[in-house]
């Protein structure tokens, strides 16, 4: 396994702009009845390929990065963790970190949807999210993404989102939950409808939420004009969308803006080595 980088900053989506938004903004594809154009179901994972991500996660040197991982409470291992090494051996023999609950895809607004492309997802498979629990109870989402024909540990972040969201929308009558990571919105797809998981969300499609074509103006709405060589782009705000009075510094620290390649693609984590991030909380 590849060293542990230092933490993605949220500069660095400024990059994934031009490499994941290569898109000429466009008007919504329409149908002949002024409808917004019926988007097709997001692409399942099959259970053959979450196990594999998942037994990725239990090769020891996985666990072995954990246990620093929770050791250093996500401290990369180029910055002063603040402990001895011999502490934070200890430390990390004692994390003991488990794997629990479910591993799942986790699925990233579609840059075709939002584009307004005909028969394009709401979202995507970007990655596969395995929850790890250590010993005192702090939790870790495992980020795996496929490698030729196998799976390969590309990110480690503190807290467990990624799980937790799936988790809550399976429990809540089932769907299929997908990030809009901008507004750091978690949201559930069920019946047609578009329902907020989180206090974002909430904030963007309301408690009730909105259909599948409300939605796809919504986003439309918000990142057709944030392509390379915009206005926005060259103003260097790419790092993030605020939606209203979201408050500053919560969420991820460096996400893809827009699912826009294949499925498991992490365009920005892939080829980057194993990365540690820890979330920002308000």
């Amino acid at each position: 396994m590849t060293e542990i980088c230092r933490n993605l900053h949220r500069a660095a989506v400024a990059t994934v702009l031009a490499a994941t938004l290569g898109l000429a903004a466009a008007p919504l594809a329409m149908a002949s009845d002024g409808a917004a154009t019926v988007a097709a179901a997001p692409e399942t994972v099959a259970a053959s390929d979450l196990a594999a991500a998942r037994s990725a996660v239990q090769t020891p040197s996985v666990l072995d990065q954990l246990g620093h991982f929770f050791a250093r409470k996500g401290v990369p291992p180029n910055q002063p963790p603040g402990i001895t090494a011999a502490d934070e051996a200890s430390a990390a023999a004692q994390a003991a970190p488990q794997l629990s609950g479910e591993t799942v895809p986790v699925y990233t607004l579609d840059a075709g949807f939002v584009k307004g492309m005909a028969g394009a997802p709401v979202a995507k498979a970007d990655f596969v999210a395995s929850k790890v629990v250590a010993e005192d109870g702090r939790s870790a989402s495992v980020w795996t993404v496929r490698a030729g024909s196998g799976w390969r540990v590309v990110n480690i972040a503190s807290g467990s989102d990624e799980t937790d969201y799936a988790a809550r929308a399976a429990s809540g009558g089932g769907g299929t939950a997908f990030r809009e990571p901008q507004v750091n919105a978690w949201y559930v797809l069920r019946g047609g409808r578009v329902l907020p998981l989180d206090d974002e969300a909430r904030r963007s499609v309301g408690t009730a939420g909105v259909g599948l074509a409300e939605y796809r103006t919504l986003v439309h709405q918000r990142y057709a004009d944030k392509l390379p060589g915009s206005a926005y782009d060259r103003a260097g705000e790419g790092g993030g969308y605020r939606l209203g009075a979201a408050p500053e510094g919560k969420g991820s620290a460096a996400v893809p803006v827009l699912a826009a390649g294949g499925a498991l693609g992490v365009t920005v984590l892939a080829g980057a080595g194993l990365a540690v991030r820890r979330r920002a909380r308000a």
